[in-house]
């Protein structure tokens, strides 16, 4: 075929067997279009998959109960799996924490402040996240102009590495990505969509489907307990 006499039909069938160049090949197409080069053609971008592992609600609990209180578990293991279960906070978000975003009211009320949003943390957790503040601000030393994050990294000014902090919870029977699947199901049960976009850091698309989701599970599972009845 010549570009002349692509139509969108053949686009489209193209495009779905090729998801590997899909991507690569958007930017030609909008410039052959905005050159009348092709009719006003588009591809596109893949639909995030929606998640596929989940934990039952026992052990999801379970975990928690041992991140915030295994005394044996790494701090860093046990902060980042609790932020997790607590919160469905992606573990590229988690290492960008830095020390300015945590803030202590009181003897009692502690919270994080992320993209705007005073999150409150449970007792525990923020003594463990004092801790670790504290720790880090005596291995790392850096100049004050830099930025303290949370886990730093081995480079100064830079927070540690998601890959190696995601195998780490591994090697600890703490894995992350059902963990937080979880837990973004349960977070969407008390907050709107579009807070959890920008709370965990995804698109308001991928929130309304997470939400549809969550929304088809729960009306499965009453309609499984009425028939059942």
């Amino acid at each position: 075929m010549t570009l002349a006499t692509l139509e969108q039909g053949h686009l489209d069938t193209w495009s779905m067997d090729r998801r590997g160049v899909r991507t690569r090949s958007i930017p030609f197409i909008r410039c052959a279009a905005a050159r009348r080069l092709i009719a006003d053609l588009t591809i596109n971008h893949p639909l995030s998959q929606l998640p596929g592992e989940f934990q039952v609600e026992d052990i999801h609990r379970e975990e928690l109960r041992r991140c915030l209180n295994d005394t044996s578990l790494p701090l860093a293991v046990r902060i980042t799996g609790a932020l997790i279960r607590l919160y469905a906070l992606p573990l590229t978000r988690i290492v960008e924490l830095t020390a300015d975003q945590f803030h202590r009211a009181d003897d009692k009320n502690a919270y994080l402040t992320i993209n705007r949003h005073p999150v409150v943390l449970p007792p525990k957790l923020a003594c463990l996240i004092e801790e670790q503040l504290r720790e880090s601000t005596t291995l790392h030393r850096q100049p004050q102009e830099m930025e303290r994050f949370l886990f730093p990294g081995q480079i100064p000014g830079r927070p540690r590495n998601p890959v190696g902090l995601g195998d780490t919870m591994k090697r600890h029977n703490l894995p992350a990505r059902a963990a937080r699947n979880t837990a973004m199901m349960e977070a969407l049960a008390d907050l709107p969509p579009i807070v959890i976009s920008d709370l965990v850091g995804i698109s308001p698309v991928t929130a309304q489907r997470w939400a549809r989701l969550a929304g088809d599970s729960w009306s499965d599972y009453l309609a499984a307990r009425q028939s059942a009845q």
